[in-house]
């Protein structure tokens, strides 16, 4: 199965309910089911943003289903979406569109840039 990487406290976020919209960089034609890996690295400004001081790290903590690939264009259109990415233009102006997201029981692996394959 896909699987993609957040550094936390984001990949919390999404499998929490807080998070809808991931945002990147980059697109991707991908649609469809997909595990959520927690980098090792977390991210110690969002961290203390969230008030999160201890999250599960370096492991697949949650699954999430990609529908749709925003492209935001103008800041207007991103400011209009920040409760659903909770981020800034600097995060990227791809919205990766997400519903269903899960958490599941944490389960170890090595992470990697984009979609990867997770085979357990």
């Amino acid at each position: 199965m896909k699987a993609l990487s957040l550094k936390q406290p984001f990949a919390e976020l999404i499998v929490s309910g807080k998070k809808t919209i991931e945002l990147r960089n980059w697109k991707t034609k991908f649609r469809g089911k997909f595990l959520i890996h927690a980098s090792k690295i977390p991210d110690k400004e969002s961290m203390k943003k969230f008030k999160f001081k201890n999250l599960p790290t370096g492991v697949i903590v949650g699954k999430a289903e990609l529908i749709e690939v925003k492209n935001y264009e103008t800041e207007k259109q991103h400011k209009k979406d920040k409760e659903k990415h909770l981020a800034d233009t600097t995060w990227g102006k791809y919205g990766f569109v997400l519903k269903n997201a899960k958490r599941i029981k944490p389960i170890s692996a090595k992470g990697r840039l984009n979609f990867w394959e997770f085979n357990s």
